[in-house]
């Protein structure tokens, strides 16, 4: 079969995988607060993107830059965009958003060529719309070039592939499971993680052998992102199949399977 994702290659996305899960652990990387590393080593592949390194909390998570320039959503173009990866933006406290945004203020008052972007992994739906910030009671503050993105949206973004995210959803449970029997340090989570992933792929009424879709949708964030559902084309084709198959997962989880 044809390897289907123009951005990243299959031996690129492996290595991804098994980076991940030899440097933090399926007890690590199956969590809210770690799945981004996951996706900052896939967009380390992807071209005009620099990737901040492990330790460095002054950097930005991802800047992706194009000298052809980057159109937003208001027709507005500019060659860089900074962004910063969170689960869900409803579930960061108000401190939080305060000093993201003021950071994101002070970049583009250095850089009037670029955007910021809030990242979420896990949002509500697709979407790239301004990141609105509460000053007080009364006062609420925003800026076009500082938004709220849903990771597909990103992804589209950074690779000029509308359905990059979707597509990468499709192959990884296969690549993963490659991964897993090739042996070395992969191998199948054990304990309190393996019996939640087990719960997950027994709820959903299947196999063992899907253990691999159970880990894949931990990895991407598919546990709570509801956005999922927008990107579902169940045509009866074998894209359409996979998608089903993974969102018949993700409905479960929806539902509070862990």
């Amino acid at each position: 079969m044809e390897w289907p994702l123009n951005f990243i290659s299959e031996e690129d996305l492996a290595k991804c995988v098994v980076i991940t899960i030899e440097e933090y652990g399926y007890d690590e990387i199956l969590t809210n607060d770690r799945r981004k590393y996951f996706h900052k080593e896939i967009f380390r592949c992807i071209d005009n993107c620099n990737v901040s390194e492990k330790g460095n909390k002054g950097d930005w998570d991802v800047v992706y830059q194009d000298k052809q320039g980057i159109v937003l959503p208001d027709g507005d173009v500019i060659h860089m965009i900074c962004a910063e990866i969170e689960n869900r933006y409803d579930r960061m406290s108000p401190s939080l958003i305060r000093k993201a945004y003021i950071r994101m203020q002070n970049q583009l008052l250095n850089d009037e060529d670029s955007a910021c972007f809030l990242v979420e992994m896990a949002a509500q739906k697709q979407q790239n719309i301004e990141l609105g910030f509460a000053l007080n009671n009364k006062t609420r503050v925003s800026h076009k070039r500082i938004r709220r993105v849903s990771l597909d949206q990103f992804y589209a973004m950074t690779t000029g592939e509308k359905n990059a995210f979707r597509d990468m959803c499709m192959v990884l449970p296969d690549v993963i499971e490659t991964v897993v029997k090739q042996g070395g340090k992969v191998q199948v989570p054990h304990d309190t993680v393996l019996q939640q992933l087990e719960e997950v792929v027994a709820a959903s009424g299947r196999e063992m052998d899907d253990m691999s879709m159970a880990v894949a949708i931990y990895m991407l964030g598919f546990d709570s992102y509801l956005g999922f559902k927008g990107l579902l084309e169940n045509d009866g084709s074998a894209s359409g199949k996979s998608l089903e198959r993974t969102n018949s997962y993700e409905k479960r989880m929806e539902k509070g399977i862990r």
